[in-house]
């Protein structure tokens, strides 16, 4: 039967933290000092299974083991198991069994549980040793389940811890006809009691003061831990006036013990308070926080449902509106192409010109200037004359002179002689009445050849200039935002 998962397990579960020998904690009656806070144990457990035995069909009563677990293997108990007017009556002996402050501060005593096939772990009696030795008479009102027995802070705990070091079996040889069934719970990891204190160390027992005692003070300081002082106010304060009624030397070891047992109870009870009242601020809280995701998204929603309608709204507006600037643009194209038709008419006319993405470019080449010079010859200034009076006439041009040599001389000196034979152009439209901030001028020395430079031909050809002209009609309207 497997209950538990344990991580890690080093030398046999023994976590010992240096090589010195670790004092066992005493026995309740047996006051001893002790040496190192150092548990033996680390066990982690997650989720535990049981073995449940159905004691229905019992007619007369039985005999099962109780066997040790890893932590405490030579640990051992026997119990008989008697069915009584419709509940299971158990009497158990347990022997070998190490101080329950063996495994951490936070434990003080052991507790036989009976465990159902459903899960639901009830606490049957507190285990009190004496020599290592243990015996308990409880009933169970349940006909089947598991009994296991665990380490705990104190006896009147409702859930088991994970420190299990007793579980039942089937003793050998048992010719009772039992039926078995797995019995699933989950377990309390490791100081789930003490989550909020820090490390407690093994209690130092004296014999001048009762067991109980001990087991009164975890469990107050363990239902502060766990916030009882807010949420069960009544119940712990009642825990608080039992202790301190414990703590005194009023009415004997007897009174005491009483006492004890009473702030043990009403501790744990507030204890279970606090943790019920926690449980449902988390949940309301938990329900608040998914409403307010949930309202968050709504306004989210409405927000995006408003500002689709005010994009839609904008979309429709501005298909009118570009429909409006579509309609202005066919217009304007509709003109443009006209002025575009009738200016490349007219500077045809005068020197070869041709329509491109970046305007009209006219071509100024042939015998316009000698070779290695930027003088315009008469034939150059004739035909620039007739071009500066048609452009003069266009409001809103743009004019770049363009100058280009042939391959004769240095790529430097061509390049000089480019830029001045662009300027001369340009120097020569101004005069002829083409505003000077209209047109601007610019050298490309010997390259972008138009013909080829091993012919005196082509080499004429290529030394020339380039009017590009652009502007207001003679290139494509923006489309603003077609």
């Amino acid at each position: 039967m497997i209950i538990w998962k344990i991580i890690p397990l080093t030398t046999a579960v023994l976590a010992a933290q240096s090589t010195a020998i670790l004092v066992s904690p005493p026995q309740p009656q047996i006051p001893m000092a002790q040496t190192t806070s150092v548990p033996l144990y680390r066990v982690t457990v997650v989720q535990g299974s049981a073995r449940a035995i159905n004691y229905r069909n019992l007619k007369h009563s039985t005999e099962i083991d109780l066997l040790g677990t890893v932590l405490v293997a030579n640990a051992s108990g026997e119990a008989r198991v008697k069915s009584e007017d419709g509940a299971i009556e158990i009497t158990a002996k347990f022997k070998n069994l190490p101080p329950a402050t063996t495994f951490g501060g936070e434990f003080l005593t052991y507790v036989l549980w009976g465990i159902s096939p459903e899960g639901r772990a009830s606490n049957l009696g507190e285990v009190v040793l004496k020599n290592g030795k243990g015996r308990v008479k409880v009933i169970e009102k349940l006909q089947t389940f598991g009994l296991v027995v665990t380490a705990e802070p104190y006896f009147a705990v409702s859930q088991p811890s994970n420190v299990i070091v007793l579980e039942n079996a089937v003793r050998k040889g048992s010719k009772e006809q039992f039926e078995f069934i797995d019995a699933k719970y989950e377990l309390l990891k490791r100081g789930q009691y003490t989550l909020n204190l820090n490390p407690l160390e093994p209690a130092v027992l004296d014999s001048k003061t009762p067991f109980e005692v001990y087991q009164a003070r975890n469990a107050v300081r363990i239902a502060a831990a766990a916030g009882a002082q807010g949420y069960a106010p009544e119940a712990y304060g009642k825990a608080q006036a039992y202790l301190i009624q414990a703590e005194t030397h009023d009415g004997g070891n007897k009174g005491r013990i009483i006492a004890a047992r009473e702030a043990v109870q009403r501790a744990e009870d507030s204890r279970l308070i606090a943790v019920q009242k926690q449980d449902v601020e988390r949940v309301a809280m938990e329900q608040k926080q998914a409403q307010d995701v949930l309202s968050e998204a709504k306004r989210e929603t409405a927000a995006a449902n408003v500002a689709g309608e005010e994009a839609l709204q904008k979309a429709r507006d501005s298909d009118t509106e570009n429909a409006g600037l579509r309609a202005k643009n066919e217009g304007l194209q509709v003109r443009n192409d006209d002025l575009k038709t009738r200016l490349m008419a007219e500077l045809n006319a005068v020197l070869q010109t041709k329509t491109t993405a970046r305007g009209l470019i006219v071509n100024m080449s042939g015998m316009l200037f000698e070779n290695g010079k930027a003088t315009l010859l008469p034939a150059a200034r004739e035909k620039l004359a007739k071009i500066a009076g048609i452009l003069s006439t266009h409001k809103g041009l743009r004019i770049e002179a363009e100058g280009f040599t042939d391959s004769n001389g240095t790529e430097a000196s061509n390049q000089v002689l480019s830029e001045k034979r662009a300027q001369n152009t340009k120097d020569y439209l101004v005069q002829q009445g083409v505003k000077a901030e209209a047109i601007t001028f610019k050298g490309f020395g010997e390259g972008h050849p138009v013909a080829t430079n091993d012919t005196a031909a082509g080499r004429q050809e290529n030394r020339r200039v380039e009017l590009v002209v652009s502007g207001e009609g003679l290139t494509a309207p923006k489309d603003a935002g077609l």
